[in-house]
């Protein structure tokens, strides 16, 4: 493939949006979503997955379905080398930012005490960084930012009366695992096909396996009575306590071990249901290709991040208890 030389003449903008770039990929959310879970508040990170699951699926499926390509280049210079076999419409990291910022704005105001406007004015900075930094990595065009943002937009306004009901997720009946097993795969395995291979079904794959594991989490949580004082409903109104060294240690630490355990709960399941799989369908271990054979790819994908899931809402807060740390 073509690979186009660069220049790079303002190094501020470069650092800068390559760090915006950052803020919507898969390494920030698998940090500040666990972060969030242990150390601020486990309802508000609930909600935050499940929305951002919702809005990454559907952002996903229409890339495969409307077949928009990403900008040519030349003339632009595409900076994210893994992402361009993927198509353009919508843009899915305008979708999940706007999604996180304003789920996080719209489920904090009532909930905790801080002046609206500063938090309405850090959710559109986080979001527009994020959406500028697409057009300047040159991966998408304007109107691919846009209608990701507007379908965002719309996918909050008409869920948001559902909001509540997702608290009360985890008092679900026994069968509402199967549930959050069965439909979350159903939906994976019966991906749009491509035309070519594109990271975009392993991608929505691992993004509705975690959600399904966070959702399997906290109903566990509930049926086994494993919380160890029960936490209070949304909304509640909160004082946000000052920052001291004692609790950004103690965060650091609960996060530090949460991110050990998840790891390693992820390299075990990935090796085991690769190995399962691959005697199954009689593959050779050495062949790379053949993890993104579909039979394969959604299964080991699913029940990887679905047991990661599991583990950051279950295990790690369990692990935490065990070692004195509140």
């Amino acid at each position: 493939a073509y690979v186009q030389k660069y220049v790079v003449k303002n190094y501020f903008y470069y650092y800068l949006f390559q760090f915006s770039a950052a803020l919507g990929q898969e390494v920030f959310y698998i940090t500040f979503l666990p972060f969030t879970h242990w150390n601020i508040d486990p309802y508000l990170s609930r909600r935050l997955i499940i929305i951002w699951v919702l809005v990454m699926y559907i952002g996903q499926v229409a890339k495969d379905v409307l077949k928009w390509p990403r900008p040519s280049s030349p003339p632009v210079v595409k900076l994210e080398k893994r992402l361009i076999a993927e198509y353009g419409m919508p843009s899915t990291h305008a979708m999940a930012a706007t999604a996180i910022a304003f789920t996080l704005l719209i489920s904090t105001m009532d909930r905790y005490q801080y002046p609206f406007v500063l938090g309405l004015v850090m959710a559109v900075v986080f979001s527009t960084l994020v959406c500028l930094s697409r057009l300047y990595t040159g991966m998408h065009t304007v109107l691919d930012v846009l209608g990701g943002v507007l379908i965002t937009a719309l996918l909050i306004v008409l869920t948001y009366p559902a909001w509540t009901f997702i608290d009360c997720l985890d008092s679900a009946s026994p069968l509402f695992p199967v549930c959050v097993i069965v439909v979350p795969f159903f939906l994976c395995y019966n991906y749009p096909v491509s035309d070519y291979y594109s990271p975009t079904r392993a991608d929505t794959t691992t993004i509705l396996a975690a959600g399904a594991g966070v959702t399997i989490g906290f109903w566990i949580n509930h049926f086994f009575q494993l919380v160890s004082k029960p936490a209070e409903s949304l909304p509640v109104i909160q004082n946000i306590p000052p920052l001291t060294t004692y609790m950004l240690v103690l965060g650091l630490t609960k996060f530090a071990v949460g991110i050990v355990l998840i790891l390693l709960v992820r390299q075990l399941v990935q090796n085991l249901s690769l190995q399962v799989l691959y005697s199954w369908f009689k593959v050779v271990t050495r062949n790379k290709e053949a993890r993104r054979r579909l039979e394969i790819e959604v299964p080991y994908k699913f029940v990887t991040y679905t047991s990661v899931g599991i583990c950051a809402t279950t295990f790690v807060p369990m692990l935490h208890r065990f070692l004195g740390l509140p």
